[in-house]
């Protein structure tokens, strides 16, 4: 009986890992310039980048880092976006709904 209630115990905490580490490897992950949704706002990881005939809304100085939709810090390298669900978009990009943070 001993056994049994220890390899329980040792399987749960191995379960339990692997779906808290499962969660966080998947919040880490960064949205591709490829990406549909991406391609569609014409989102790009280095806002210098961007094709200004294109895209005639861009300015300089406009960074997801300082976007509304931003979920992190203005000088954040990376952080999520609202538009992207889990996935992570860099600090340093631009995409057409760029909303400047109040």
């Amino acid at each position: 009986m001993k056994n049994s209630r220890r390899q329980f115990m040792i399987l749960s905490a191995a379960g339990a890992c692997t779906l808290a580490l499962n969660g966080k490897v998947q919040a880490q992950a960064m949205v591709a310039e490829t990406d549909p949704q991406a391609a569609a706002l014409g989102y790009k990881a280095d806002a210098s980048k961007v094709d200004k005939a294109k895209y005639p809304k861009y300015a300089a100085g406009q960074e997801c880092d300082n976007c509304a939709l931003f979920q992190g810090k203005v000088g954040d390298a990376t952080g999520g976006c609202s538009l992207f669900g889990t996935k992570k978009v860099a600090g340093k990009g631009w995409c057409s709904a760029y909303a400047k943070k109040a």
